[in-house]
């Protein structure tokens, strides 16, 4: 199993903190870091200060600043950019990574943040019609060999020299996540190398994976992405617990809660399932030693 690091920058961190955990997961051997793509804080306590950050412009500054972890969103929302020049700006940070980074896109459901910053928020289908199209778009522009042109009902591209091109071969990875049950398992199946289920019951997830299978005539990777909240005593467990503003019993049960005991055997049962990845949204971004618990005590059992 591999473990991620995954970050919401929107409940309050400057790019300076997310620097810091990026840093510190490349050092403990995490397999990437992730971040959210929202322009503010999720409803909820706290002012959010100091503000959202961009997620490429984030994972941009972080492609110099790190050398060997992979970096991703988890996920971009296809209401906030075009697919054109999104493909082109994660192109370019992939090849300031040298290679590292993988696209999760979504269809964007915050109305708030949309409603804030003059972002238009259509219906869900249209939203739906909209990511696939991107996804079409996107991996054309990466994949063409020559000029790239496309028609679709909501995106036109005319004679694109599909320039810059990724360092990976084909493009960086797609990751695809939710738990629709129709649109998302087709859409995830048909352009997706890995489908993510995030913050859902080991059922659900295990349900989830299945609907994506039942289509998929290829090989996935299955992930899923968990709060973690781990402490060696159950006094420094209440202490991280109250950090984030969570209580203990239901982060035991709606999360990756416990002591590193605790946190393997839960592990095992997302492996069961055919997961092989696992995010870790870590939502205390000072407390790096948090980070140094899971690398030092849950990493080395999981194999």
């Amino acid at each position: 199993m591999e473990l991620r690091i995954f970050t919401e920058p929107q409940e309050g961190a400057a790019y300076g903190d997310l620097l810091a955990v990026a840093q510190q997961a490349e050092r403990l051997g995490f397999g990437a870091f992730f971040r959210s793509d929202h322009y503010q804080k999720i409803a909820g306590g706290g002012d959010g200060l100091p503000g959202s950050t961009d997620a490429w412009l984030t994972l941009a500054a972080l492609a110099r600043e790190t050398s060997t972890i992979r970096l991703g969103t988890l996920v971009t929302s296809a209401t906030f950019r075009l697919p054109g020049p999104l493909a082109i700006s994660v192109a370019q940070v992939d090849d300031m990574s040298g290679g590292r980074v993988e696209l999760g896109l979504g269809a964007g459901w915050y109305l708030a943040e949309h409603e804030s910053y003059g972002i238009p928020f259509p219906p869900v289908g249209e939203r739906f019609d909209r990511l696939e199209e991107q996804l079409e778009v996107i991996t054309g522009l990466w994949r063409a060999e020559g000029a790239f042109d496309y028609e679709g009902a909501h995106y036109r591209i005319r004679n694109s020299p599909a320039l810059p091109k990724p360092v990976q071969a084909g493009g960086p990875p797609l990751i695809i996540g939710g738990v629709g049950r129709k649109r998302t398992p087709a859409l995830a199946a048909r352009f997706a190398a890995e489908y993510n289920v995030p913050f859902h019951s080991v059922a659900d997830t295990g349900a989830a994976f299945d609907r994506v299978r039942a289509l998929a005539d290829r090989e996935l990777v299955y992930s899923a992405a968990q709060v973690v909240c781990c402490g060696k005593t159950e006094a420094q467990l209440a202490q991280r617990a109250a950090a984030i503003h969570r209580e203990v019993d239901e982060l035991r049960q709606n999360g990756l809660a416990g002591t590193p005991g605790e946190l393997v055997d839960r592990i095992g049962r997302f492996a069961e399932l055919g997961a092989t990845r696992l995010y870790l949204q870590v939502l205390d971004l000072s407390d790096l030693d948090h980070l140094e618990l899971v690398a030092s005590e849950v990493m080395p059992q999981l194999g």
